[in-house]
């Protein structure tokens, strides 16, 4: 398959106006932190510092949730869920009318390509604030009981694979309930987060029903650990996810963790392999695999590996690698230098361990943090990459002989947040979706999203739900 010549097409930089430093968002202003640290936030497909952000310590992150309980109990829980959905609605039509900024400010400081942020991420987010703007007079109805009530304050705690998207998921449904928040957004990632606090103001929200502290891991656990805290919701890493589990552990407060994942594609031999190629490539090259749902086991039947295998191949030849910022690119920058250094490290011990690792040739840019897409074969169950999140374009291929082989290695795993199963029978996708012990199982498609359905993970991929109406339950009180 011939790889076709394009111009370059880069997303102009313009429409984006950076600060050089910010401060912390409390109180519905931009203010210093009490203690002064500052850290850099860095473009991974450049190097090139953007802005200098505040770190909030301990002091900091309790004025955020003081203020986040005086905006709740004065302001917030006052106001009728229809007067709540006016300022959601008006949130979710700026974000609109500013999507163009946002989709390039998310893609200089993520990393990933502009088409990603500008198609995908974006709109989810609006859609989402939308979505939740509609049920917020309509609690009475979410299954929580005639008269559910907010919790109070949330802490939020958000990762660097999609930061705008992440926010969406936690604090439009917190805000639709009657939730007052404070949100902590990745280290590396804080910048779409911080324009949010500005599209806050624009809003004209009440000062203090949105905080949002910039930090690494200290900031995020001191939230987390705030007695003013009543609802913890966290996206990150299964290591974290269990550290706060036991924080919040013997404390009135409620959580909701949504962890890591070893998603198993499962391709039968009456698949639509041309399709089922592209799902592929979808589950685990889209974000650069930065993606908790990954479809990072390929399980495919042995009948049809070695078709499925050339296709994919050829397919992945034809992928490029480069600038986010240029409209042709399929495959962005590695987040960070830590994550690069972790992809590496996990691809060198499956050569180690035996299985054979294949890359279509790619030209990668020199400066910046990068990492070609990769196909591991040979690979089975025993493999460290068939075992652990590596969260990056790098596929481990297993083979199976009968479905109900495949089901028993799409569960070998301490994970549960996705799987797809790719089959022309529709009564095989409901067999094998019900013996996947997996929270989202997509069938003849994978990473597809929507605002109105619930996602979340059973075993170490966390418990509780996000999206649709399980998702605003998270942030009510009542008879659920």
């Amino acid at each position: 398959m011939t790889k076709f010549e394009y111009a370059p097409a880069p997303e102009s930089r313009a429409i984006v106006d950076i600060r050089s430093s910010y401060g912390l968002f409390v109180n519905g202003e931009f203010v210093d932190p009490v203690d002064g640290s500052m850290f850099k936030s860095v473009n991974p497909a450049t190097e090139e510092v953007l802005a200098e952000i505040s770190a909030a310590g301990a002091e900091d992150v309790d004025r955020a949730v003081q203020a986040a309980r005086r905006a709740y109990e004065r302001t917030w829980s006052k106001l009728s869920g229809r007067d709540r959905g006016k300022y959601l609605f008006r949130i979710a039509r700026i974000i609109q009318e500013r999507a163009r900024e946002l989709a390039v400010l998310e893609s200089i400081d993520n990393g990933k390509p502009i088409r990603e942020s500008r198609d995908v991420d974006i709109p989810l987010v609006a859609a989402h604030f939308f979505y939740y703007a509609g049920w917020a007079d309509k609690l009475a109805w979410a299954g929580a009981g005639p008269d559910p009530r907010p919790y109070g304050v949330a802490g939020q705690v958000i990762p660097w694979n999609f930061p705008l998207l992440m926010l969406a998921w936690k604090i439009a449904p917190a805000l639709a309930a009657g939730n007052a928040v404070v949100l902590k957004p990745a280290e590396t990632t804080p910048l779409t987060a911080l324009l949010f606090a500005e599209i806050c103001q624009q809003a004209d929200l009440p000062p203090g029903v949105v905080n949002i502290v910039t930090g690494a891991g200290d900031t995020g656990r001191a939230l987390v650990e705030h007695p003013g805290v009543d609802k913890v919701a966290f996206t990150g890493s299964t290591e974290v996810g269990k550290q706060i589990a036991r924080s919040v552990a013997g404390t009135t407060k409620k959580a909701t963790l949504e962890l890591g994942g070893k998603a198993a594609n499962i391709v039968f031999d009456d698949a639509p392999i041309d399709q089922a190629v592209e799902g592929i490539v979808n589950g685990i090259f889209f974000n650069q695999g930065h993606v908790c749902c990954a479809g990072s086991r390929l399980l495919v039947q042995e009948s049809v590996y070695d078709d499925v295998l050339g296709r994919l191949k050829r397919r992945l030849g034809t992928l490029r690698v480069g600038d986010p910022l240029d409209k042709n690119t399929d495959i962005g920058a590695i987040n960070s230098a830590d994550q690069l250094a972790r992809i590496r490290e996990l691809s060198e011990v499956g050569e180690a361990e035996g299985a054979e690792r294949w890359s279509p040739e790619c030209e990668l840019p020199e400066r910046g943090f990068w990492f070609p897409p990769t196909v591991f074969t040979g690979v089975s169950q025993a493999h460290r990459i068939a075992r652990e999140e590596i969260f990056g374009p790098v596929l481990s291929v297993l083979t199976f002989r009968t479905p109900a082989e495949a089901v028993e290695k799409a569960n070998n795993t301490p994970y549960g947040l996705s799987a797809g199963v790719w089959t022309d029978k529709g009564s095989r996708i409901l067999s094998i979706a019900q013996q996947l012990r997996a929270g989202v199982v997509w069938a003849n498609t994978f990473n597809r999203f929507d605002p109105t359905s619930p996602f979340g993970g059973y075993k170490e991929s966390g418990y509780g739900r996000e999206g649709g109406r399980h998702g605003l339950l998270a942030y009510l009180k009542g008879e659920h």
